[in-house]
C-alpha cells in the first residue's frame, strides 16, 4: 500500500468528523454558548486564569496533550501491521479521543476550571471525587515520570538536540514578554519572533555540536537530564503562565506541526510504499516488542494516538482556565486531538515504510531478535548514514528517527543529509514530550493544591505563593525521584494502561454530567467509548499483571496495577449508581444561566 494513500484517507476522515461530529456535538451535546462567560473571565487573575486568544491556546493546548504517545505508541503498534493500528487511530481518535477531551474541558469550564476528581465530587459524590483524586495524581506522577524519561533518553551526550531544546526556553520568555508586556495581543509579532529565533536555534545546532568546547557546554549525562528536567518542571509550574508555559508550548508548536507537514509534502515527494504488511504474525501474540496480542493491547499502546488520559488532566488544568469563550471549545478540544491523530498516522507511516526486517531490529533487544530469523537488510547502510548505532534500541523512538530521515533523505535535493535529519528528528521527538511535562507538572500543583486545600485552606489559594511553591517542588520531586532512580521499561506499561483507565473515567464522568443535564438522548456519544474501554483496560491490566510483571518478580508494578483498577472500579461503580437515580428524575428545574436540567450542583465547590 502506498503512504500517501493512508495519509489522504486520514485527513479526509479527521475533516469530515470535524465538519460533522465535532459540530453536532458543540451544538447539540454540549450546547455551547457564547453568553456563558468562561473562568478566565470571571475569575481572572493573570497567573492562572488569563483568558487567551483561541489559536494561541490552541497551540498550548496542542503542545501540551501531544507528548509521546501519537509518536511511539504507534511506532511499536506497528509489530501488528499498519491496519490494525491506523483503523484504531481513525476510529478511535473521532469517536473516542476527540469526543472525551471536548467534553472534559466542557465540564471544567462549567466548573470552574476544575480537576477532573473535583468534577467528579460534584457530578458523582464524595467517594467518588476523593478516589479518583487520589487515583489521577498517581497515574500524573507515572505519566510525567515516563514522559521524562524518554526525554533523557533521546537528549543525554547529544549536545545539538539538548542547545535546540533549551533555547527554546529564553525564546519563549522573549515572546511572553513582547506579547504580555511589550505589545499586548500582538500575535503575529510574538509569532514572528519566535519562529525566526527556532530557526536560529535550529541552524546553530549542528555548528555547537562541531566545536568541541561549546559541545561539551550542552553534553550531559543521564543523571544531569534527569535532574534538569524535573528543575525545569519546577520553573514552569510557579512562573505565571503568559511569562514560559504559554509562548514555550506555542513555540513548540510551529515545530511540532511545521515537522509534520513537511513529513507529508515528503511523503507526497517520495511516494513510499509501506513496507510493513498490512497484518503480521504476531496479531495473535508472541511479538518481540508487545508480548500480547492485537487484542486488547493495541488500545493500551496506541494510547494518546487515539484516546489518552493525560489529556483530562490537560483538559481540566491550565486550558479552561484560559479559554476566552465556550465556543473555542469545539476548536481547541476536538480540533486539537483531531490534530494529533494526524500526527499518530504519520508516526505510523515513518514507521511502516522501513523493511519489517530492519524495523525489528532496530525495535527488539539482540538476543530476542536472534530468535526471530530475521536478517536487516538497509539497516547497516542506515546506521553508517546517521552515524548511530540503531540496531537493538527499543523504545519507537529510534525507529520512528530513521523512518522519518529516510523519507526526508529520500527528496531529490536531500540526498545526503540522512544524518542531519536522523538528530533533527531525535531532537523533534523531545521537545514533543517536554511541552507535556511542563504543564503536567502545573496540572499536578493544581491537584495538590486542591487537596491540602481542604486540610489548610490557604493552600487552595491559587495566588499564595508560599502555597505554589511547596506543592510544586513535592511534585516535581515525587515524579523526579522516578526519572532520576527507574527506567522506561518499568514505568511504560503502567503507564499505557492506567492512562486508558483514567481516559475511560473521564468519559464515564463526562456522561454523568451530560444525564444531569437533561441530556440523556445524547449520553450515548461518551457513555459507549467509556463502557466499550472498562473492559478493554481491565483486561489488559490484568494481563499485564499475570504474565508480565508477576512472571518477572515485579511485585511492586503487580501492586501498583491493582490499586489503580481497584480505584477505578469505585468511581464507575458510583458513577452508574448515579446514573440510575439521575434517570428516575421526572420534573426538571431551572438552573442560574436558565437552562433545564435534572439537579443543580455547586459548580465548582
Amino acid at each position: 500500500m502506498n503512504a500517501l494513500t493512508l495519509i489522504f484517507v486520514a485527513l479526509c476522515v479527521f475533516a469530515i468528523a470535524y465538519r460533522f461530529y465535532g459540530v453536532f456535538i458543540a451544538d447539540k451535546v454540549m450546547n455551547l454558548r457564547d453568553d456563558r462567560s468562561t473562568p478566565a473571565v470571571t475569575m481572572a487573575d493573570g497567573h492562572d486564569y488569563v483568558k487567551t486568544n483561541k489559536y494561541v491556546l490552541f497551540g498550548h493546548h496542542f503542545a501540551a496533550i501531544a507528548a509521546a504517545g501519537p509518536l511511539l505508541g504507534p511506532v511499536l503498534a506497528a509489530q501488528f501491521g499498519f491496519l490494525p493500528g491506523a483503523l484504531w487511530i481513525l476510529i478511535g481518535a473521532v469517536l473516542a479521543g476527540a469526543v472525551h477531551d471536548s467534553i472534559v474541558l466542557f465540564a471544567s469550564v462549567r466548573h470552574k476550571g476544575k480537576s477532573l476528581s473535583v468534577i467528579a465530587e460534584s457530578e458523582i459524590g464524595k467517594v467518588a471525587g476523593k478516589v479518583a483524586s487520589i487515583a489521577i495524581l498517581f497515574i500524573l506522577i507515572l505519566t510525567l515520570a515516563g514522559l521524562s524519561i524518554a526525554v533523557v533518553n533521546a537528549l543525554f551526550n547529544s549536545p545539538w538536540g539538548t542547545f535546540t531544546v533549551f533555547a527554546t526556553i529564553p525564546i519563549a520568555m522573549i515572546m511572553g514578554i513582547y506579547m504580555q508586556k511589550i505589545r499586548p495581543g500582538d500575535i503575529k509579532g510574538g509569532s514572528l519572533i519566535g519562529g525566526v529565533l527556532l530557526i536560529l536555534a535550529l541552524l546553530v545546532g549542528p555548528y555547537i555540536a562541531a566545536d568541541p568546547t561549546l559541545a561539551a557546554m550542552f553534553t550531559f549525562s543521564k543523571k544531569q537530564i534527569a535532574l534538569l528536567i524535573p528543575a525545569y518542571g519546577f520553573a514552569a509550574s510557579v512562573l505565571p503562565v503568559w511569562f514560559l508555559l504559554v509562548p514555550r508550548d506555542y513555540l513548540s508548536t510551529y515545530l511540532k506541526i511545521g515537522t509534520i507537514a513537511m513529513l507529508a509534502l515528503g511523503i507526497i515527494a517520495v511516494h513510499p510504499q509501506l513496507q510493513m504488511p498490512a497484518i503480521t504474525p504476531y496479531v495473535a501474540g508472541g511479538g518481540p516488542i508487545i508480548p500480547g496480542a492485537v487484542f486488547p493491547f493495541i488500545f493500551i499502546t496506541i494510547a494518546c494516538g487515539a484516546l489518552s488520559g493525560f489529556h483530562a488532566i490537560i483538559g481540566s488544568g491550565t486550558t479552561p482556565k484560559m479559554l476566552a469563550s465556550e465556543r473555542d471549545i469545539l476548536f481547541v478540544g476536538y480540533g486539537a486531538m483531531l490534530t494529533e491523530g494526524f500526527v499518530a498516522i504519520m508516526a505510523l507511516v515513518a514507521a511502516c515504510v522501513l523493511v519489517p526486517s530492519d524495523y525489528f531490529a532496530i525495535n527488539s533487544l539482540p538476543k530476542v531478535y536472534q530468535t526471530l530469523g530475521m536478517t536487516p537488510v538497509n539497516l547497516p547502510a542506515l546506521a553508517t548514514a546517521v552515524g548511530e548505532q540503531v540496531q537493538g534500541r527499543p523504545g519507537g523512538a529510534v525507529s520512528l528517527a530513521v523512518g522519518m530521515a529516510y523519507i526526508f533523505s529520500a527528496v531529490p535535493f536531500m540526498k545526503g543529509m540522512m544524518a542531519y535529519w536522523y538528530h533533527f528528528a531525535i531532537m523533534f521527538e523531545a521537545v514533543f514530550i517536554l511541552t507535556a511535562v511542563d504543564a503536567g507538572t502545573r496540572v499536578g500543583r493544581y491537584l495538590l493544591q486542591e487537596m491540602l486545600g481542604k486540610v489548610h485552606p490557604r493552600f487552595a489559594d491559587n495566588g499564595w505563593t508560599p502555597g505554589i511553591i511547596v506543592t510544586s517542588a513535592i511534585f516535581t520531586s515525587a515524579w523526579g525521584y522516578l526519572v532520576y532512580t527507574g527506567d522506561i521499561s518499568t514505568i511504560w506499561p503502567l503507564f499505557g494502561m492506567s492512562n486508558q483507565l483514567l481516559a475511560t473515567c473521564a468519559l464515564i464522568v463526562g456522561t454523568t454530567m451530560l444525564i444531569r443535564l437533561g441530556k440523556a438522548k445524547y449520553a450515548w456519544v461518551t457513555g459507549a467509548p467509556g463502557l466499550f474501554m472498562i473492559p478493554i483496560c481491565m483486561w489488559s491490566g490484568y494481563l499485564n499483571i499475570t504474565r508480565n510483571y508477576l512472571p518477572k518478580g515485579l511485585y511492586l508494578l503487580a501492586s501498583m496495577s491493582v490499586i489503580l483498577m481497584v480505584l477505578m472500579t469505585i468511581v464507575f461503580v458510583e458513577a452508574f449508581r448515579r446514573w440510575y437515580g439521575l434517570l428516575q428524575i421526572r420534573d426538571m428545574v431551572t438552573d442560574s444561566f436558565g437552562d433545564k436540567v435534572l439537579i443543580t450542583v455547586e459548580e465548582g465547590d
